[in-house]
C-alpha cells in the first residue's frame, strides 16, 4: 500500500466517519526546515505528540518508541480505533509526519498514510483550516501489537555494523556524517556508524514534498540498496530517518527498521565505534 496521500485526495475523504487526522509536528527545528505553521490545522485534527505522549518515559533519549502497552493506552486516549483510516501530517512539509506513520505501522496499523507536503500543501490547495485542535470525545479501541524489528537498539545496530549483514543508512547531512561540522546537540561525537552509508533526507524532498518514485529509485540505486539485505535507517534522533524509510516503502523495499536512538545515543556513548 502506498503511504502518501495528496491534499486533494484527503479532502475527498473528510466526510467519512472513520478518517482520523493526526498532527505529528515536532517542536524543534529540523535542518533546512521551512517555517512552521503553528496556529492553523486541518479541521478535526488531533495532536499526535511523540515528545510527551507517544514516547518512552524515564529515558534521556528524545521521543523513543513507547512500549506496546504504553502506545495502546495513548492511542485509545486519543480516540483512535482499529478500523480508522489514519492520516498523519505536520506543519512544515513532510518531515516529522513519517515518524508518526512508522510508529503506527510498527504497531500493526496498516491503514495509515502521510499527507504529502503536509499542512503547507493543504493551504496551498486553498482548502479550509481551523485555529484549534480537536479534542477526543471518547476512548478508542486501538489495540496494536508491536513489531519488535521496526525499531532497533544500539546493540542490534552494532552487530549489523560489525558483520555487514544489513545496510545502515544515515539521513544526516554529509558534513555531519563525515564529522566535518559539530553535532547540533551538545556532548556528541562527530562522525558516523562504521560501515554505514549517507543519504541526506533533503535529497528525497522537493519543497516539502516526497519526490516521485522515479527519483527516489535513482537515489536508492546509487547506494546499491536493491538487494535482499535488511535496511536500517538512522539520523540525529530517529525522526528524519523515517523519511528515508517511507521512501523505501514507496519503492516496495522490505525488511526496514529505524535505529531509534540514532546519533543522539550513538554519538554520546564512547563505547560505540565511530568512523569519519
Amino acid at each position: 500500500m502506498q503511504a502518501l496521500i495528496s491534499a486533494k485526495e484527503l479532502h475527498a475523504l473528510l466526510d467519512q466517519q472513520n478518517v482520523k487526522l493526526l498532527d505529528a509536528s515536532i517542536s524543534f527545528q529540523i535542518p533546512s526546515e521551512s517555517k512552521k505553521i503553528t496556529d492553523k490545522w486541518i479541521p478535526n485534527t488531533y495532536r499526535f505528540d511523540y515528545d510527551n505522549d507517544f514516547c518512552l518515559p524515564d529515558t534521556s533519549l528524545p521521543h523513543m518508541m513507547p512500549t506496546e502497552a504504553g502506545f495502546n493506552a495513548s492511542a485509545q486516549k486519543l480516540g483512535l480505533n482499529n478500523e480508522d483510516l489514519i492520516i498523519v501530517y505536520d506543519n512544515s512539509g513532510t518531515l516529522a509526519s513519517p515518524r508518526g506513520w512508522w510508529m503506527l505501522k510498527a504497531m500493526g496499523h496498516e491503514n495509515v498514510k502521510v499527507l504529502n507536503g503536509g499542512l503547507p500543501a493543504w493551504i496551498e490547495a486553498g482548502l479550509p483550516v481551523v485555529d484549534s485542535l480537536a479534542k477526543p470525545e471518547q476512548l478508542g479501541n486501538f489495540a496494536g501489537k508491536l513489531n519488535k524489528n521496526a525499531f532497533l537498539d544500539a546493540n542490534a545496530v552494532l552487530e549489523y555494523s560489525n558483520n555487514c549483514s544489513a545496510h545502515i543508512v544515515d539521513a544526516r547531512s554529509r558534513a555531519r556524517f563525515f564529522g566535518e561540522v559539530p553535532e547540533p546537540r551538545e556532548g556528541l561525537r562527530s562522525g558516523h556508524i562504521p560501515n554505514s552509508l549517507c543519504l541526506p533526507f533533503q535529497e528525497l524532498l522537493d519543497n516539502g514534498y516526497i519526490k516521485p518514485n522515479s527519483e527516489l529509485k535513482q537515489a536508492f540505486s546509487e547506494l546499491s540498496l536493491y538487494n535482499d539485505n535488511s535496511i536500517i535507517f538512522s539520523c540525529g534522533s530517529g525522526v528524519t530517518a523515517c523519511i528515508l524509510l517511507l521512501a523505501a516503502h514507496q519503492l516496495d523495499l522490505r525488511n526496514l527498521s529505524v535505529y531509534d536512538g540514532s546519533w543522539t545515543e550513538w554519538g554520546a556513548d564512547c563505547s560505540l565505534p565511530i568512523t569519519r
